[in-house]
């Protein structure tokens, strides 16, 4: 049994994911099936990804019980309004192939729209009607939950965030964390190759005889964070999820948060101004 973190809600969720972004087609079934293969139990996916279907598909091909599969979905900025949103939710649901998402999230708040606090009423609906388990938000600053919980009165259970050592999110780890929401970290491995290069990660990979991916997921557990890398290959699958055999003092820890930089982020995309279709 993976171990998990638990939500405000009280639903568990394994502390790992496994990312699907860009994962199409038949290699891309493949990919995802090796993933739970491997142990993962955690699925990311969204509307936008246009791969709902083959998460699915590989769910069906794999011989792990449903209940045992946590799913995550995303609702895309262009079908915030509350009708559109229950729409957009329901079909989510049937190119998954399920009964319903475990997780389901607003991908951006497009705050310029003004609709994300609609869109948060249908996901709470759907919550309550049985087609959502449990609800959450992406690339959501303080001030936008904030309006959500005053309009609702209902806090996301999950922030999913660009999180990596070259961008630590500091400030934004402690509202999280203040509020009980998990930080979910999407990129979480950077896909910048200097982390790879960099002296600091080199020596503590070394020091703990882990690969620097390890020393990067070994980093956002002790952080409180739900990582969510994705790798095609099987053995690097293995690899970001064997990472609960060591602990990073917390002297290396402050050592990698000392990597974070403004300039670290992978998308220059500020979410009180970027907005997504």
């Amino acid at each position: 049994m993976s171990p998990t973190y638990e939500l405000l809600d009280g639903f568990q969720i394994p502390q790992i994911g496994f990312g699907t972004y860009a994962l199409k087609g038949l290699q891309g079934t493949r990919i995802i099936e090796s993933a739970l293969n491997n142990g993962y139990r955690l699925l990311d996916t969204a509307f936008n990804y246009e791969n709902e279907g083959i998460v699915g598909r590989a769910i069906k091909n794999s011989s792990i019980p449903r209940d045992q599969i946590s799913v995550t979905s995303k609702l895309p900025g262009r079908h915030q309004q509350y009708n559109n949103a229950i729409q957009t939710i329901q079909e989510s649901i049937t190119r998954l192939g399920l009964d319903y998402i475990d997780l389901y999230l607003i991908h951006w708040p497009n705050p310029k729209r003004g609709t994300f606090v609609e869109a948060w009423q249908a996901l709470i609906d759907s919550q309550r009607s049985g087609l959502i388990r449990s609800i959450g938000v992406c690339n959501f600053l303080p001030e936008h939950i904030e309006i959500l919980e005053k309009e609702t009165g209902v806090l996301p259970v999950i922030n999913q965030i660009e999180l990596h050592p070259n961008f630590n999110q500091a400030t934004q780890r402690q509202y999280h964390a203040s509020k009980g929401i998990i930080t979910q970290s999407w990129s979480p491995l950077g896909r910048a190759g200097n982390l790879f290069s960099h002296p600091t990660m080199v020596n503590l990979s070394k020091k703990y005889n882990q690969t620097v991916s390890q020393i990067i997921m070994r980093w956002h557990l002790q952080l409180g964070a739900l990582p969510i890398p994705k790798s095609a290959h099987s053995t690097r699958q293995i690899e970001n999820i064997d990472v609960y055999g060591f602990i990073l003092s917390s002297e290396d820890m402050q050592a990698i948060n000392a990597l974070s930089s403004v300039e670290g982020r992978l998308r220059n995309q500020d979410p009180a101004v970027y907005e997504e279709f």
